[in-house]
């Protein structure tokens, strides 16, 4: 199956070392934009600890190098690379691929 590549927002809609939402389709996906990495993330913006649509507003930063984003709720925390919860609980998020061309951001769904 090959990937479509969607677009979603522009750098400017993304904060610093923050995250933003945007929406495919029914999906809410948070984008981030990891600058003290220079790295761009997109994750599924549901928590699935409590199911709610917090993600792109939580914490970013790292766990022994591992970027992680922690839901500002109940700090359950995840991998911005692989979605595992790196809390020690057995939740999961979805990543998705993502690149930036010309100032415009595009995830693969």
């Amino acid at each position: 199956m090959t990937n479509t590549w969607i677009e979603v927002c522009s750098i400017n809609d993304v904060p610093e070392n923050g995250g933003t939402c945007v929406k495919v389709d029914d999906k809410q996906i948070a984008v981030f934009n990891f600058t003290r990495t220079g790295k761009w993330y997109a994750t599924d913006n549901m928590c699935p600890h409590k199911q709610q649509m917090i993600l792109s507003r939580g914490m970013i930063g790292d766990k022994a190098g591992e970027p992680k984003v922690a839901c500002p709720f109940h700090k359950k925390t995840f991998s911005l690379e692989t979605g595992q919860c790196l809390s020690g609980e057995d939740y999961h998020i979805s990543t998705y691929e993502i690149k930036v061309e010309a100032g415009t951001i595009y995830i693969a769904i």
